[in-house]
């Protein structure tokens, strides 16, 4: 599988995220949840502890003769014994008949992919908490950058851009804890055998997996089913959560970055070819690739709670599923993940164009604040309904908003010529955007 859109034609560094996709990453996995498991063995008095330190030493892939386990796998067909095979041969005899010792193959290959996963995982909170600096730094320098605040499409009042990329940091903060407190549930050994009820090694299998899972900073599974996958269902739903919010982000980059709005861009090199066709094209490379990146992934979430009912103590049809779909989901995520740390890194915000935006309507995205103003000698909807008039009569007739105010006896004899003025500014009616923005740029900046 390949992520749309992949970064490695971008300036992206994955710093080893990606690495860990590898087949060799793979199978170094799995070695090292056979070299914890005897290491575990061995201190429980299962199994002799020169078996498990030999077992250990040669637990690692430039001790593997790849080769000759492709040539088993070849004969065989099976994606895990042949591993076992030649592990056993690079051991010596009498350590090599301890190696897999009591446990059963999903019980390796479903620990070490969720290890895998979790070296991912790891990587990915980090590039997580950069891209929240990132933003914390855009609302702290642009809390008082005023843009206007959309809703259905429409003007509706106006904000500023810092506001705008609180929004964003609420939500990664959100995310993170909500991935964090996940860990313990999706980040598990089992060591169970066959069903996950230690039949092989009894109460002492117990406490062994609790040994493999501190040893490689995991949690113990409380039940070793292979039946539960609503864990590994719940981090791929995590990941969509979090890729939802950096979906938006892209989106509002993606469409802002149009000549019609002009209010940010992304980051230009020179060189940098949009088109075969138009010379002048320079496109949102990083936000499309969030995007397409995101919306593929979501459906992976989708096969992911298909299969997760599947019935009785084991079944393959969803043990390839869920291989398939966790694996799909972090190339997915690490696409999108080191894009939107660059992306939110390196944007250009034009200040002087949301400004200009702001003011298309020449005061009409005011509105609430002139009929706010109105409240108290008028009543609630007796303002509403005269600022409405005089809205769309600004709007249908093509009259200025501030001529049409001017005109209106009630507002003249209400407010001075100034004070209409200052009604209009919409720097002078941004609420608490900048103390919000001040806020979630401490939080980001800060860490929490």
């Amino acid at each position: 599988m390949r992520a749309l859109y992949d970064s490695k034609s971008l300036t992206i560094n994955h710093e080893g995220m990606k690495d860990l996709f590898s087949n060799e990453a793979r199978i170094q996995s799995w070695l090292d949840l056979e070299s914890a498991l005897a290491q575990a063995q061995a201190e429980f008095g299962m199994i002799p502890a020169s078996a498990a330190a030999n077992i250990s030493e040669n637990s690692h892939l430039d001790r593997i003769d790849l080769v000759r386990m492709n040539e088993i796998y070849q004969k065989i067909g099976h994606g895990f014994v042949p591993l076992i095979k030649v592990l056993v041969e690079a051991c010596d005899e009498e350590s090599g008949k301890y190696v897999h010792y009591g446990v059963t193959t999903q019980n390796i290959q479903q620990s070490a992919h969720l290890l895998v996963v979790k070296r991912f995982h790891d990587k990915l909170m980090d590039f997580v908490q950069r891209t929240i600096e990132n933003l914390g730094r855009l609302a702290a320098e642009h809390k008082d950058t005023v843009m206007p605040g959309r809703t259905h499409g429409k003007h509706a009042l106006p904000i500023t851009y810092g506001y705008k990329v609180s929004v964003w940091i609420n939500e990664l903060l959100a995310a993170k804890e909500r991935m964090q407190e996940a860990e313990k549930r999706v980040f598990t050994v089992m060591m169970g055998g066959a069903v996950g009820a230690f039949h092989a090694t009894g109460e002492t299998g117990r406490k062994i997996q609790d040994r493999i899972a501190e040893q490689l900073g995991m949690h113990s599974m409380p039940i070793p089913s292979r039946n539960t996958r609503i864990f590994r269902a719940e981090y791929i739903t995590n990941l969509c959560l979090l890729a939802s919010t950096y979906h938006k982000i892209a989106e509002e980059v993606y469409q802002t970055s149009s000549e019609e709005f002009a209010e940010v861009s992304e980051a230009f090199a020179k060189g940098t070819v949009g088109s075969s066709t138009m010379p002048q094209k320079v496109n949102p490379k990083l936000a499309k690739g969030i995007i397409a990146n995101a919306q593929k992934l979501y459906s992976v979430q989708t096969a992911s709670m298909y299969v997760a009912p599947r019935p009785f103590e084991a079944d393959s049809s969803a043990y390839f599923i869920y291989d398939a779909s966790l694996q799909e989901s972090i190339e997915l995520m690490a696409e999108i993940v080191l894009r939107a740390e660059e992306l939110t890194r390196t944007i250009v915000i034009n200040p002087d164009k949301m400004f200009r935006n702001v003011m298309i309507t020449k005061g009409l995205i005011n509105s609430e604040k002139i009929m706010m103003k109105l409240v108290d000698r008028l009543g609630k909807d007796p303002a509403h309904e005269l600022v409405y008039e005089l809205a769309m009569e600004s709007t249908h007739q093509g009259i200025d908003y501030n001529e049409v105010l001017a005109n209106n006896p009630v507002i003249t004899d209400n407010f001075s010529p100034q004070e209409i003025t200052d009604m209009l500014d919409p720097r002078q009616y941004t609420g608490l955007c900048s103390v919000i923005a001040e806020e979630f740029a401490q939080r980001a900046l800060g860490g929490q």
